[in-house]
């Protein structure tokens, strides 16, 4: 049992999500699976008792942490009581934003609200030229006022963003020296992102302020729980996971959580890629389930961070991956609306009370759905370690169908709910892949997340997808992929140079230096020791653009810049002036993961012997396009490699469930990725 192995378990990933904590766990060159219930009110409850179900942990552990906390928080509108001090005259810009609006012609649309409300925006009577000079002077007494000001509206936090600090930070500087005498946490915008465009660099600031109380307390929390656990052993050193893709040290997690507003759903895309590499397939769609939301993303040979984001209406000017979140899951409810059509989420059961199957819950959600058509076998559901009431769902969501008014019988109920959590999930996928200019005919559809496997045939014969690929542990993959990820540090400045004739290459050389010598620092007081790889790049425009590309660095690039131009708006002109924008450094390591044999890996200890005890190929009845039929129940374990099956099928295993609708055929490979061929 777990409790009982040695201690030489070193590298732990542990996702945290809205109805299960997900751990994976290098041992001895293998993997190591466990899922448990997420803990609502307090996530880092789940994190330790996951812990100390592993047993084993080494004296030097390192936990590698996905967390949705930061995110939670702000679509919740659950962060910080805020201040923003910018330059006078600027105070409304959070709110103005730009003119481009989501829903042109919607005369009802209504715009997101600022973080910040009106009366905690202070303005400071100084001015920073665009090329660093002062313009207006800061005087000791303004910044004495302002900070009796603040102090007044008694804020959590505060964030600073004045204007051109990326071109010369003396007087934010200043401004942080007098307010941190308020001992509340400060942002500060030539920290954080030392770039241009105001509303953006002003947005990120006010973003990464809101969360700053929030996740410094949880992430305290979680080390105070994890110090005073005696059943632990030594305190495992702690890192997180970022948007970006990679991971960084608890304190710059803490200190800058704008950066981990993605943090698990980057993980699963992370996680997709590895295990699709094994299979030789480098062009994706990943589709990660989970209970609460679902996540798809689309990488096309290689994951590529875009420049900046948007969470909640709210534009961050962070590297992030491209992800689209929808909320459907396994645990989205379903409800009649006021003209008696059938609706799925956004509100999730969670994991408490969970879905009625759970044995607590009393209205419908999708997990309960799949049940009902039998696509979701009861006795296996966590390798049959919790099994499902099939009765109790049955009986109440009956009930609940009386008490709408509802003349639908229980299974056109189940099928109308999967059909519209499908269509959702659809349209989500359509908005990474057709919308952007991708067919996604040319793609497969990696299916993960504990629900996955359960939709995914019928969301890639909707788009035409050809394949479906569910990689191994796929209700965990989000853990593993933290696990597999990459020390990530970005690093970017604005210069805003003009190029009339050749490259400063001179002065280009010594700014991403300075960069490089920052992430230098950062490594090694986080303690990586490693060959760092440097991605070096460029935003390049043409003189009078609003909008730049970003170019490698090389000693070509101008013309490199025209080329992509071309590529990208089907013009260029050659011998124009071209400007440098921003300078981006992005550094990586790869951290001590030893290399991991899948074969025998410890991944579901108790399900994988009750599934070895099951005979092979059982028989069950389902519900599928209206009519009953008859589907065989594998586990995983009992698939042969190379050896090819054909749906109506229903694939178990310890973290998830795969359905196969009839006429698809399906094999198993060495590398333990499960393939779904669409004809």
């Amino acid at each position: 049992m777990p409790g009982s192995r040695p201690a030489r378990i070193r590298l732990c990933a542990i996702d945290t999500g809205g109805t299960f904590t997900d751990c994976v766990w290098v041992e001895g060159g293998r993997l190591g699976l466990l899922k448990v219930f997420s803990t609502p009110a307090d996530a880092s409850a789940a994190i330790a008792g996951a812990l100390e179900k592993i047993g084993g942990l080494g004296d030097a552990l390192i936990l590698l942490h996905g967390t949705t906390v930061g995110t939670n928080a702000l679509l919740e509108r659950k962060g910080a009581r805020l201040a923003l001090v910018t330059t006078e005259g600027f105070e409304d810009a959070i709110e103005i934003g730009r003119q481009a609006r989501p829903k042109l012609y919607d005369f009802f649309f209504d715009r997101v609200q600022p973080l910040v409300p009106a009366a905690l925006r202070f303005g400071v009577a100084e001015r920073t030229a665009s090329d660093g000079q002062i313009v207006q002077a800061l005087p000791r007494p303004a910044l004495r006022a302002l900070a009796d000001r603040v102090r007044r509206k008694k804020p959590q936090a505060i964030a600073i963003s004045l204007l051109f600090s990326f071109a010369n930070s003396r007087h934010e500087q200043a401004v942080a020296r007098a307010l941190g005498k308020l001992g509340v946490p400060l942002s500060v915008s030539h920290q954080i992102l030392p770039e241009f465009r105001e509303y953006e660099r002003t947005s990120t600031v006010v973003v990464n302020a809101y969360l700053q109380p929030v996740m410094q307390g949880y992430l305290e929390k979680l080390d105070r729980r994890l110090r005073g656990n005696g059943k632990l052993g030594a305190t495992p050193r702690t890192f997180v996971m970022q948007s970006s893709g990679g991971i960084t040290a608890l304190a710059s997690a803490a200190r800058e959580p704008v950066r981990t507003v993605l943090s698990g759903p980057a993980g699963g895309v992370v996680g997709a890629v590895a295990m699709a590499k094994r299979s030789g397939v480098d062009r994706i769609i990943s589709f990660d389930m989970g209970g609460t939301s679902t996540d798809v993303a689309l990488v096309d040979r290689a994951i590529r961070p875009s420049r900046r984001g948007e969470i909640a209406g709210m534009p961050l000017g962070v590297p992030m991956l491209d992800i689209h979140s929808v909320g459907a899951g396994g645990g989205s409810i379903a409800r009649f609306d006021r003209a008696g059509a059938l609706r799925v989420g956004p509100e999730s059961a969670g994991a408490d009370p969970g879905p009625i199957c759970y044995g607590r819950g009393t209205e419908p959600t999708v997990t309960d759905a799949n049940l009902i058509l039998g696509r979701l076998p009861p006795r296996r559901f966590l390798g049959g370690a919790f099994p499902l009431d099939l009765e109790r769902t049955r009986r109440v969501s009956g009930e609940w169908l009386k008490a709408t008014g509802s003349g639908l019988r229980l299974e056109q109920f189940a099928l109308g709910v999967v059909r519209v959590v499908n269509a959702a999930m659809e349209k989500a996928i359509r908005v990474v892949s057709i919308e952007r200019g991708s067919d996604p005919r040319d793609f497969t559809l990696v299916a993960f997340g504990g629900a996955g496997g359960l939709h995914a045939c019928e969301l890639a014969q909707a788009l035409g997808i050809p394949r479906v690929l569910v990689p191994a542990l796929p209700g965990a993959l989000s853990a593993f992929g933290i696990l597999a990820s990459d020390v990530v540090k970005d690093y970017s400045r604005s210069v805003l140079w003009q190029v009339p004739e050749k490259l400063p290459l001179g002065r280009l050389d010594q700014e991403f230096a300075a960069l490089a010598g920052s992430a230098v620092r950062d490594f090694r007081s986080e303690g990586w020791r490693g060959r760092i790889r440097w991605d070096r790049r460029v935003d390049v425009r043409y003189r009078g653009q609003g909008y730049e590309l970003n170019v490698p660095y090389t000693r070509s690039l101008v013309e490199t810049f025209e080329r992509l131009h071309q590529r990208h708006y089907g013009h260029s002109y050659p011998g124009r002036q071209v400007e440098l924008v921003t300078l981006r450094l992005r550094a990586t390591m790869k951290p001590p993961l030893t290399a991991v044999s899948w074969a025998g890996a410890e991944v579901e200890e108790s399900g994988s012997e009750r599934a070895r005890q099951r005979p092979a190929g059982d028989r069950i009845a389902m519900f599928f396009g209206g009519r009953k039929i008859r589907a065989t129940v594998y586990a995983r374990e009992q698939l042969a490699s190379g050896k090819n099956y054909r749906g109506p099928a229903v694939v178990t295993e310890y973290s998830a469930t795969t359905f196969v609708p009839p006429a698809i055929g399906f094999s198993i490979g060495r590398e333990r990725n499960l393939v779904l061929t669409l004809s």
